[in-house]
């Protein structure tokens, strides 16, 4: 079980954008991993905890690909939008600066794709000394081969994989 102080903890959501959602990906569709990380995201508002979106725009493009905007239920649910022009998060972006803002020492990622947009995006943070968790269950890649390999591989250098049901955010004790 991973538990986690809301106050100080962001559940970053990557690329969750219906051309991406779209893809032929593995382990799980699109879909299943958009269901996944609503879930987790209505969760974290419920506890306190902060709910950041990153989305990708091509550089140098005078439009974007249609699809390119947040899934309508993550903009619903993100209390901040970052958009990137690169594979992760940080480079280029206000993400850091973000999440200093709010006091926040520990990411939890989820997305697509496990071993790009989440990858990058924790591997920057990890050089920016948060601590991690890795939603497994809210991640999906372009095949079942590339998110095994991040997941069992990659990932657990950086930090903590677990799954839905296995992460709680800590409830604040009421005064008596």
């Amino acid at each position: 079980m991973v538990t986690l102080e809301p106050a100080s903890t962001a559940l970053v959501l990557v690329d969750l954008m219906p051309r991406i959602i779209d893809l032929p990906l593995g382990p799980r569709s699109g879909t299943e991993t958009l269901d996944a990380a609503c879930a987790l995201a209505e969760r974290f508002r419920a506890g306190g905890a902060s709910v950041v979106a990153v989305r990708t725009e091509r550089p140098n493009v005078v439009e974007q690909p249609p699809g390119s905007e947040l899934h309508q239920r993550v903009a619903a649910l993100a209390d901040a939008v970052v958009v990137k022009g690169t594979i992760g998060g940080f480079h280029h972006t206000y993400l850091h600066e973000l999440l200093q803002g709010r006091d926040v020492s520990t990411l939890v990622l989820a997305g697509i794709a496990t071993n790009m947009g989440v990858e990058s995006t924790a591997r920057a943070a990890s050089d920016h000394d948060y601590e991690l968790v890795f939603v497994e269950d809210a991640m999906t890649a372009l095949t079942t081969a590339e998110h095994q390999a991040a997941i069992t591989l990659n990932l657990p250098r950086f930090g903590q994989v677990t799954s839905s049901p296995e992460l709680t955010l800590r409830v604040a004790a009421t005064p008596s």
